[in-house]
């Protein structure tokens, strides 16, 4: 089967690439740098022709509200009409748990604008909202930082190590399009201010976790399930104990 992952040189992408390669399938790569682009449309057409799924990875290089809003609705509109004109079957694609309950954040509402324009394109599809990486507890927390202060809101935090997260999309492409929306997350979750903690302690960093009620998440307000799964979830299998000891283990 062919399968483009658009955004297959990141995070998640090259880890689902590796996986849909093992198993024997045909899958392709495609980003700017080898000339595949969503925002322009250049290399879509050839890249798309004799796909059965597409894979759509792609984030914005700016996470400024307009620019990623622009991103997001301009990359989807390009990618559907391709899409429609190759025949691709199944269309699968990352977004965010919660991202319709925090409307303050300019990114999670370009995400809800990007899910809206492929539940609207007629090609068969499936969503896949994920709670965050624990791959950006770091950026995360230098986000939060006020001098040697990590202010956090003790809203309820669920991180699912990016192997879990290309595992299950790698599996939910090759299913059939659930023409719905699919959660995910770690398998264990706690306050968000204790989850921090916890990585910082285990990284040997002296920076202070605060908890305030009143921190943003990016500029939008945390309570206490904005960032979880309300329903059923599938969960990963790497808690945050295995995950720490196995970036220790890679240093």
């Amino acid at each position: 089967m062919k399968i483009v992952i658009i955004g297959g040189t990141g995070l998640i992408g090259s880890k689902a690439l590796t996986i849909l390669r093992d198993a024997g399938h045909e899958a392709l790569a495609a980003s700017p740098r080898n000339g595949i682009n969503t925002l322009t449309g250049e290399g879509l057409a050839e890249a798309l022709n004799g796909a059965q799924v597409v894979i759509d990875l792609a984030n914005s290089p700016s996470f400024e509200d307009k620019a990623v809003l622009d991103f997001f609705e301009t990359s989807g509109r390009n990618l559907h009409a391709a899409e429609a004109a190759a025949g691709v079957r199944h269309h699968v694609a990352l977004s965010i748990v919660g991202t319709d309950r925090t409307p303050e954040n300019g990114y999670f509402r370009a995400k809800v604008a990007q899910e809206k324009l492929i539940e609207a394109s007629g090609v068969p599809y499936t969503i896949i909202r994920s709670t965050q990486f624990m791959e950006f507890l770091g950026g995360i927390a230098a986000s939060s930082t006020q001098g040697n202060t990590v202010r956090l809101s003790p809203g309820l935090f669920q991180p699912i190590a990016a192997d879990d997260v290309a595992a299950i999309v790698a599996d939910v492409a090759l299913a059939a399009p659930r023409n719905g929306i699919v959660e995910i997350a770690g398998p264990q979750r706690a306050p968000f201010d204790e989850i921090i903690a916890r990585y910082l302690k285990a990284i040997g960093d002296p920076r202070e976790v605060v908890r305030d009620s009143e921190a943003r998440y990016f500029g939008g307000r945390v309570d206490e399930h904005s960032l979880v799964p309300l329903g059923d979830a599938r969960l990963g299998r790497i808690g945050l104990d295995e995950w720490l000891r196995s970036q220790k283990a890679a240093i």
